[in-house]
């Protein structure tokens, strides 16, 4: 028998490796081990790293070489590193950090147990990923009782010049809509009231050879799963955004009137070099046909400024187009010519910093809109999920409107009323700003 030690996992970069993080913890503590939620209190730590761009690369390192110094302190007796920035890198990994013990890919993740459990000589587990969970592999959740996230499917196969989501994490493939049905259900049973669908295109869902069903047939069997409120659609591709998918958001409360769409430009010389050329409309008539529904739908967008051949005429047409768009949610990321895409080898011609004061002018913009359109949304009633009290102080409540994702949009803050964790309660909206509102429960 393997004798039982303490583990403590870092959990680095986006929602969807934050669902692997939840898996590894699975399967820790299947093997036996015991899962530590203070660091101090760790015999072994799994760090589960981000590769996409730059930024995410240095925190990986940052992470990975602090944990290497304890590790040489004798403060830890085993060091695992999984997930995209192992893909990303390979066997370079082994001789530049000699100090980890184990190196996995996101496409063995199942492989956790045996690493941590055995002591061998440092080896790299990469090979190309086909590892998919369903609701049989062991998961378990860091999320907040009330909510949490459902990958419903695996990698990416768009050809978009500037990502390496491809090569990190392998083609698309689905999961089948039995599984995460009765993933669903065992969520909901657990006291879950929103389920966000996470996958790099949701839309994309069933698309792949061997799948049945599309993203609508999995939303239809989703909705009749009793006690749901909540069902939150994230990251959409602006090419597949149905007519039956906005049918299905019009007629269903319970489906949030919220679509991610990362648009990332609105040029159309940009958007073919970025690879992104395949919209059978233009981001201007998508967003006319989604706001010409009864019901308002709330949008959230990634745009990126600085890609190359990106000239101060199309960057005050992007401008202009953010000004005219008025979106709910926006987030501005500056090009990263990342080795290994196309886009990398494409000539830029912009000036040191000059992407940096376009990302700062939009985002300006953009806060300036919302201190104006938030307004209107004073002196209406809103059902809000009450989430938890507020560090700052025990006097304010927070939570989040239907048209708020966890960790990256807004709050509500609540000043009056007594609220319960995990439910979903009227507030009454007294304040707004650009991002947050404050407001009181209603009796």
């Amino acid at each position: 028998m393997t004798e039982k030690t303490n583990v403590f996992l870092i959990s680095l970069g986006c929602s969807k490796n934050l669902v692997d993080s939840e898996h590894l913890l699975g399967f820790i503590r299947a093997s036996g081990n015991n899962i530590v939620s203070n660091l101090e209190k760790a015999e072994k730590v799994v760090i589960n790293t981000c590769g996409f761009i730059q930024p995410a690369v240095e925190e990986s390192i940052d992470t990975i070489l602090q944990m290497v110094d304890l590790k040489e302190k004798g403060k830890l007796k085993r060091l695992v590193v999984t997930g995209c920035f192992v893909q990303r890198y390979g066997y370079k990994l082994l001789k530049e950090i000699p100090e980890v013990d184990a190196w996995l890919g996101p496409g063995e993740l199942d492989r956790i147990s045996t690493v941590l459990n055995q002591s061998c000589p440092a080896h790299l587990y990469v090979k190309k990923p086909v590892f998919l969970a369903d609701h049989t592999t062991p998961r378990i959740y860091s999320t907040p009782f009330y909510t949490a996230y459902l990958k419903i499917a695996e990698g990416c196969s768009s050809g978009c010049t500037y990502c390496l989501i491809p090569k990190l994490r392998g083609p698309f493939r689905s999961r089948a809509i039995g599984s995460l049905i009765k993933e669903a259900r065992k969520m909901v049973l657990a006291g879950v009231k929103e389920i966000n669908l996470i996958a790099q295109d949701i839309t994309m869902y069933g698309s792949n050879p061997g799948s049945s069903g599309t993203l609508e047939d999995l939303l239809e069997e989703l909705l009749a799963i009793d006690g749901l409120s909540w069902i939150r659609l994230q990251y959409c591709n602006p090419a597949r955004i149905s007519e039956r998918l906005l049918d299905l958001i019009e007629e269903n409360d319970a489906i949030c009137p919220y679509l991610d769409i990362p648009l990332q430009h609105v040029n159309p010389n940009i958007l073919a070099s970025m690879g992104r050329d395949d919209l059978k409309e233009s981001p201007l008539e998508l967003l006319e046909r989604i706001r010409s529904r009864k019901r308002r739908i709330s949008l959230r967008t990634t745009l990126m400024v600085g890609f190359p051949g990106e000239t101060e005429a199309i960057f005050e047409e992007l401008y202009d187009f953010v000004k005219w768009a008025c979106f709910d949610h926006l987030g501005v990321f500056i090009f990263s010519p990342e080795k290994g895409t196309r886009a990398a080898r494409i000539k830029s011609e912009l000036e040191n910093g000059k992407a940096e004061q376009r990302r700062d002018q939009i985002m300006q913009l953009q806060r300036l809109l919302l201190e104006e359109t938030r307004q209107r949304m004073v002196g209406q009633k809103i059902p809000v999920l009450i989430e938890e009290y507020c560090s700052e102080t025990d006097l304010l409540l927070k939570g989040r409107t239907a048209t708020m994702a966890p960790e990256v949009d807004g709050q509500v803050l609540i000043n009056k009323g007594n609220g319960i964790e995990g439910e979903i309660m009227p507030v009454l909206i007294r304040e707004a700003y650009a991002y947050d509102l404050i407001g009181e429960l209603c009796a």
